[in-house]
């Protein structure tokens, strides 16, 4: 292998040599001989640096000062790097305790923001029914249209009403469970046997409903086929289109008032023109759901075990089931229209009637419409009744004329006989603690379904009542 030989370094230019020559002489010896030679002029002097290259070249002479400082004094790096680790330990600390209670800070305002718009308004009101009440505002125009009080928010409803948002939240608050309820509960015994679950507000939620029924609800109009709890309609305008049909067929709605829940009450209220925060709180005003008490540790809850519906005893709920079974009506009443038959609804309580009437294909179309409207049949409730039998619809006998039953008529018409002859307590063998207002009650029945008949048991209702 070769030696290495030593390249000989390349010769410098002349022009290479000049630029060192010039370089390593200070700036006004150059000036001087570029003025002697005539390169630049005899009084004019050297520019001034540009301030950006004169701040720039501070701030490296500065930093160049310091860093040489800190070599100068660091003697131990070990110790030195300790130091600046501690350092930035403690700018940290110092960073997350700002930041700490900056957080606090705004978690406080959040907070105390919060309070004031819950005091101000309703932000929540249970688990489950609170969806919706972000959105408030409402269909002003149609609510004018329709003649019912423009609200936008639970503070007006609230004025509406006459109490504080305080009480109305307290009214409308829904819990699973809860020491105290607004309503009293107790049942009834039913004509068909079973029990009858009766919910009655307690003052302050009765106040409130009734404010909402006379102020909204009774300025809807239900279908004119609605018979039951509409004004000017009874049990025997009920009965009157059916009277003399050949056929009459009887349906009732199972489970009718557990049927209509708090969704479709608020829905209601949505299609009048209410935004959903105002529909919301009046849902919960006319909805509860079942309940029972459970004791432990001597301590009574009322527990939920279903979800909202409308109670059977409140002044609202017939309202609101006879304006949610609008469509109802009108597809039953189309159905029965196109066959040449009378349609009416009291309550849960649906009839047909005519002289062409195919019962079988009748009761599969109106099975089809009630199950797409939401409700069931009560199938132990259908009758289908015959010209040939007695034909009765919500207690009235419809085969001639509105009358009530001739059992019923002969009953009763003994009972005020042997009461004018022996006196009242002789007849009242159930002890009823009124028994002459129950006289009075039956005989004012028969009088709206029958006059002639009723002012005969006037008559002796009158001699009963004279006798001493």
């Amino acid at each position: 292998m070769a030696d290495d030989v030593s390249k000989p370094k390349p010769e410098k230019s002349e022009k290479q040599k000049l630029w060192e020559r010039v370089s390593a002489r200070p700036d006004w010896i150059v000036v001087e001989r570029m003025r002697v030679n005539g390169f630049w002029p005899a009084g004019e002097r050297l520019p001034e640096d540009p301030p950006d290259d004169v701040k720039e070249r501070a701030a490296l002479e500065a930093e160049r000062a310091r860093l040489l400082k800190a070599a100068l004094a660091v003697q131990d790096p070990e110790a030195a790097l300790k130091a600046e680790n501690q350092r930035r330990i403690e700018e940290s600390r110092k960073k997350k305790a700002e930041r700490k209670l900056l957080r606090e800070k705004a978690t406080r305002e959040r907070r105390e923001a919060f309070i004031k718009k819950k005091r101000a308004s309703l932000v929540h009101l249970g688990l489950e029914v609170s969806g919706g009440l972000e959105k408030t505002g409402c269909d002003e125009a149609r609510l004018r249209a329709l003649g019912l009080p423009v609200l936008a928010d639970g503070t007006a409803v609230a004025a509406a009403i006459g109490i504080t948002l305080g009480e109305l939240r307290w009214l409308t608050y829904h819990r699973r469970g809860a020491p105290l309820v607004h309503y009293h509960r107790y049942d009834i015994p039913k004509k068909t046997g079973g029990q009858r679950h009766i919910s009655a507000p307690k003052a302050k939620l009765a106040r409130a409903q009734r404010w909402v029924l006379e102020a909204i609800l009774d300025k809807v109009s239900p279908s004119k086929h609605a018979h039951g709890f509409v004004r000017e309609h009874s049990v025997v305008t009920n009965a009157r289109p059916h009277v003399k049909h050949r056929t009459v067929v009887n349906l009732d709605l199972k489970d009718f008032f557990p049927t209509i829940t708090f969704r479709r009450t608020k829905g209601l209220f949505c299609a009048l023109g209410y935004g959903e925060h105002v529909a919301t709180v009046l849902a919960l005003l006319c909805t509860e759901p079942p309940r029972v008490v459970v004791e432990h540790d001597e301590r009574r809850t009322h527990v939920a075990i279903g979800e909202r519906v409308v109670p059977q005893g409140a002044c609202t709920s017939p309202a609101i089931t006879n304006l949610l079974c609008r469509r109802l009506d009108l597809r039953l009443a189309g159905v029965a229209r196109r066959r040449g038959l009378a349609y009416t609804r009291y309550a849960d309580d649906l009839t047909f009637s005519g002289d062409e009437l195919d019962a079988r294909v009748l009761l599969a179309v109106v099975r089809r419409v009630i199950a797409a409207e939401g409700f069931r049949e009560h199938p132990d409730k259908t009758r289908v009744m015959r010209a040939g039998r007695r034909q009765e619809v919500t207690g009235v006998v419809v085969n001639a004329k509105t009358s009530i039953a001739r059992d019923e008529w002969r009953q009763l018409r003994a009972i005020l006989h042997n009461c004018a002859k022996h006196g009242l307590e002789s007849q009242n063998r159930e002890q009823h603690p009124n028994f002459a207002g129950y006289l009075a009650g039956k005989v004012a029945w028969v009088r709206m379904v029958d006059a002639r008949r009723g002012a005969q048991l006037r008559l002796l209702l009158q001699r009963a009542l004279a006798r001493p």
